[in-house]
């Protein structure tokens, strides 16, 4: 199948959809539960995998920019308020599977290999730099970003990492198209599949090894717009968020967005691995009993920059301002409820209107009433898709989108 044809989405997520997981669902478990670290093993990827701290995380983690859920550092919402478009990088959430690993990149290389190459060949750090470059404006997301919302807010179980909604960051991206990459590499015409895989330490879990990071997506997405990023914000890329060379996905589940990567296959044939087959597939009541199809495109979402909880007095005017973003495209639209969806008015939109980024806004209120409520805001993507008031449940808590209820208390001044 000429790779041409793939660039019908909906063409993936049939073929995804076939390929089934090795075990029953109930043998499943997301690669944030219960993963340990094992030795590296091997090659020219001049990768070390020494701890760097008790989560695996480089960077110090201050409790009131973080939240730490083991080897994961969510974002606090609340420390975006004096914060601009980009997200620091001092201040960007980390999503690890097992621990940052620190590469030399004056070692490392890039092995590019498969049956869709007809010159398949490394690259060096120093190579990547000499070619043409691009830089985006892109969000990374967690695919399971609002997790403890299916229990909190739904009432519902689900396993995995309990992120709130700051599992999610926009940065600065400057890198080399993998398009490039892959025309200097010779991809052939009837290729289907590309496979980034990372340097990070293998992911175990009850007993299983399942390997390395790796995750398929489709040539005419890796094609599109997909790039192989150095910089983050206009520095090169920090140890916790892929140096020195991570895939940049716009518009995908983070988990596609390789971090650390050390090889990449192109294939004549549909690739898969344990992140396209066992994990990142919607398992539940609503599902079929092998499972949706592996996840791809982020819904539409917002999120307050407010304390959750907040302590606010009745009587005094706030500037309540937040966040919205959508996988598909542009937010075209917010609406802010602020008596828990009894009325709406519309939050004016401010600063950079980017797709695969996020949108701001913000609204005023004067609280009247002491006692407990519960703010709202809900966005509008470009495509017409709407957040709604209730996520359909999955068993692993991905993908929760719903219209969320953030807790405020106003008391007497």
């Amino acid at each position: 199948m000429p790779y041409e044809n793939l660039d019908d989405e909906a063409v993936h997520q049939r073929t995804r959809a076939g390929q089934l997981p090795r075990e029953a669902p109930d043998r499943l478990r997301l690669a944030t539960v219960d993963g340990r670290t094992l030795d590296d093993r091997g090659g020219d990827s001049g990768a070390s995998n020494d701890d760097p701290s008790a989560t695996g995380i480089v960077k110090p983690l201050p409790p009131e920019l973080f939240v730490e859920h083991e080897t994961n550092a969510e974002m606090r919402w609340d420390a975006m308020g004096d914060i601009g478009f980009h997200v620091p990088n001092d201040r960007f959430f980390v999503r690890n599977h097992t621990s940052t690993p620190i590469i030399d990149a004056a070692t490392w290389r890039l092995r590019l290999h498969g049956t869709g190459l007809s010159a398949p060949r490394s690259f060096g750090y120093q190579e990547l730099l000499a070619m043409p470059s691009v830089t985006r404006d892109v969000a990374i997301e967690c695919a399971g970003n609002g997790r403890s919302l299916f229990t909190t807010q739904q009432h519902q179980e689900v396993t995995g990492t309990p992120w709130r909604l700051g599992g999610i960051g926009v940065a600065r991206w400057r890198g080399v198209p993998l398009a490039t990459v892959l025309e200097r590499s010779g991809i052939t015409t009837d290729a289907v599949d590309v496979m980034a895989r990372g340097l990070d330490p293998a992911y175990v879990a009850d007993g299983v090894d399942y390997g390395r990071v790796r995750r398929p997506i489709p040539v005419a997405k890796a094609l599109r717009d997909v790039i192989l990023a150095y910089e983050m914000n206009d520095e090169p890329l920090p140890p916790d968020h892929g140096h020195p060379v991570r895939l940049i996905v716009p518009g995908w589940i983070g988990l596609a967005s390789v971090k650390w990567v050390g090889d990449i296959e192109v294939s004549t044939s549909p690739l898969s691995s344990p992140w396209n087959t066992e994990f990142y597939r919607m398992f539940g009541d609503a599902y079929p009993p092998q499972g949706g199809a592996p996840l791809t495109t982020q819904g539409v979402r917002s999120a307050f920059e407010l304390p959750w909880n907040a302590t606010l007095v009745a009587g005094r005017p706030y500037l309540l301002r937040g966040r919205s973003w959508s996988g598909n495209g542009r937010i075209a639209d917010v609406e802010v409820s602020l008596d828990d969806g009894a009325t709406w008015q519309r939050a004016p939109l401010r600063g950079p209107h980017v797709a695969s980024t996020w949108t701001r806004w913000q609204v005023t209120w004067k609280p009247a009433e002491t006692g407990r409520h519960f703010l709202l805001a809900r966005a509008t993507d470009e495509t017409g898709a709407v957040q709604p008031s209730h996520t359909t449940h999955n068993d692993f808590g991905y993908l929760f989108d719903a219209v969320v209820r953030h807790p405020v208390t106003v008391v007497s001044g």
